[in-house]
């Protein structure tokens, strides 16, 4: 059986709140779909930047943990489009 390897995948989320941009460890060809149903309570994110809704940065953090239930809205970022 061949090893799966990890790779890094830049995501944006929105919670109530906040605004997210980062990345998370995702097994190769797995869904984000999946990997979200898969994980636990909370969502390791690295490399993030946190805004409010209005798009002002409150900060960056190396790492980050997100409450899963508290995500409304999660897409990778090379998916979101400028309207």
């Amino acid at each position: 059986m061949e090893d799966q390897g990890q790779d890094r995948t830049k995501i944006r989320l929105y919670t109530d709140q906040f605004v997210i941009i980062g990345e998370i460890a995702m097994f190769t060809d797995t869904r984000l779909t999946d990997y979200i149903v898969g994980a636990h309570a909370f969502i390791a994110v690295t490399n993030a930047v946190v805004q409010n809704l209005e798009g002002k940065v409150l900060f960056s953090a190396d790492f980050l943990n997100v409450q899963k239930s508290e995500i409304v809205v999660i897409v990778p970022e090379a998916m979101v489009k400028t309207v």
